[in-house]
């Protein structure tokens, strides 16, 4: 009984809205002004993402001017320890040379550990051979390789991985 009460005392607020909005327009003869509109939103997000890319490329431009001269390693000028040099024994084990004062301590580098190795006195760098030295070498490892799996030169049969001869 109560929901019906209710059901129809709904229905009767809505019709008496309607009714008074009608005869509120006919007896004035005047028009409601309607509301202003909604600003639109695509124009501000618009402009949000605008500066957004703004300013992530800013950030990307000092980045690259940081690295292309070399201003980030003036600022860690002054650290305690530097890394001389290192090269990969494994797939994510490392051997590396670090200058702490006047020594170098060769430490080995795993996942989870770093181990001191052994300890020198410092030494003048040792300038690193020309990037051209590698590149015959690597093009007669890459021409042998290639002859192995082929079979020689001059044969036209290739085998498989496995031996096979299909």
């Amino acid at each position: 009984m109560s929901a019906r009460f209710l059901l129809c005392a709904c229905s009767l607020f809505h019709l008496s809205q309607a009714w008074a909005d009608n005869t509120g327009t006919a007896g004035a003869g005047a028009t409601v002004p309607a509301a202003p509109p909604l600003p639109s939103s695509g124009g501000s997000v618009l402009t949000m993402l605008l500066g957004l890319i703004a300013v992530l490329a800013l950030m990307a431009g000092i980045a690259w001017l940081f690295k292309r001269f070399g201003l980030a390693q003036n600022l860690a000028g002054n650290a305690a320890a530097r890394v001389i040099g290192g090269v990969s024994v494994g797939t994510r084990e490392r051997v590396m040379v670090i200058e702490v004062g006047d020594q170098w301590i060769v430490v080995g580098v795993a996942p989870g550990r770093v181990n001191a190795l052994a300890t020198m006195p410092r030494q003048e760098h040792v300038a690193a051979q020309p990037a051209k030295a590698n590149g015959p070498a690597f093009s007669s490892w890459l021409k042998q390789t290639m002859d192995k799996r082929n079979n020689g030169p001059a044969s036209g049969g290739r085998t498989g991985n496995d031996g096979s001869t299909t």
